[in-house]
């Protein structure tokens, strides 16, 4: 079962850049290895934090077969496949080999602002598409559109719809969900200063942006709040809240990429429209990790 797979940490990986744009693909593989090492449950790739609308279709594919072949069974894949054009997401399916991964991360349409039906209608034409599970992902502050619980509810009923990752805006539709859930369907976070309450509430894990930077006390902490010791997850997620505070600052993924590069781990390079965080932010960046994780 899909919920019992996916529990716990995922992470959504950065795609490092080199200088002159190129994907740097032996960075991504380091950045793999210090995840698993690090003790986190599943990744994804080709998210959002992945910058995945800037990369070519070609590009898209290397970096999936680059993922795939580092991680080599080690620990669960997730795919992110997603767009405001139903039938061309559902091409873009047929694209991978998606033998090699659990599930398909698709995010709600965005630009077009779908109605709930709309967004229903997606949905149910995406996963009788997929030969894969499909995971619904909410994220009204980037889409335009939040897809509400009763919507959620609706398609948890289709049997190749297993679970969602929500970033939606209030606990309480996070609370919505978690009460009218089906017993098999996931249900994770998509926000990392948040995820300690939600988890309280019932959520199954989360799909992590700041475990590219703390894989293992982010993982440790994820951890602690499974198994219920509360105490024990705030004494580690207490040193993460000012980072998660300048992580989100200004965008994302330029934050994490941000961390990452003060750790050594990637080149602080983007593809336009995003670019590198603010002087004094990665100031800020740097003094906190010479003072927590130096």
């Amino acid at each position: 079962m899909l919920r019992q797979t996916l529990k716990g940490t995922g992470v959504a990986l950065v795609t490092p850049f080199k200088k002159d744009k190129y994907i740097d693909f032996a960075a991504l593989e380091n950045l793999i290895d210090i995840q698993i090492a690090g003790g986190i449950n599943y990744l994804v790739t080709l998210g959002t934090t992945g910058e995945s609308v800037v990369l070519s279709d070609a590009e898209k594919l290397e970096v999936f077969n680059c993922t795939v072949n580092k991680v080599n069974g080690r620990v669960p894949i997730v795919v992110g496949i997603g767009g405001n054009n139903t039938a061309k997401v559902i091409e873009d399916f047929k694209k991978f080999d998606l033998t090699k991964v659990v599930a398909i991360l698709s995010v709600t349409p965005y630009y077009n602002k779908p109605s709930q039906e709309g967004l229903y209608q997606h949905y149910i034409a995406l996963a009788d598409a997929a030969t894969k599970p499909i995971l619904l992902y909410n994220v009204p502050g980037r889409t335009g559109r939040n897809m509400s619980a009763a919507t959620t509810i609706r398609l948890s009923a289709h049997p190749n719809i297993a679970g969602i990752k929500e970033a939606g805006p209030e606990m309480a539709q996070t609370i919505d969900i978690l009460r009218d859930r089906p017993s098999d369907f996931l249900v994770v976070s998509g926000d990392d200063e948040i995820v300690m309450a939600q988890i309280a509430c019932g959520m199954d894990g989360v799909i992590s942006v700041a475990a590219n930077a703390f894989p293992k006390p982010f993982s440790d902490m994820i951890q602690y709040c499974m198994a219920g010791d509360f105490s024990m997850a705030k004494r580690l997620n207490d040193l993460m809240v000012e980072g998660y505070t300048y992580m989100y600052a200004e965008n994302n993924p330029s934050g994490i990429k941000a961390f990452l590069a003060e750790q050594g781990i990637i080149e602080n390079e983007f593809r336009l429209p995003l670019v590198p965080v603010s002087e004094g932010l990665q100031k800020k960046i740097h003094d906190y990790l010479q003072k927590y994780f130096a």
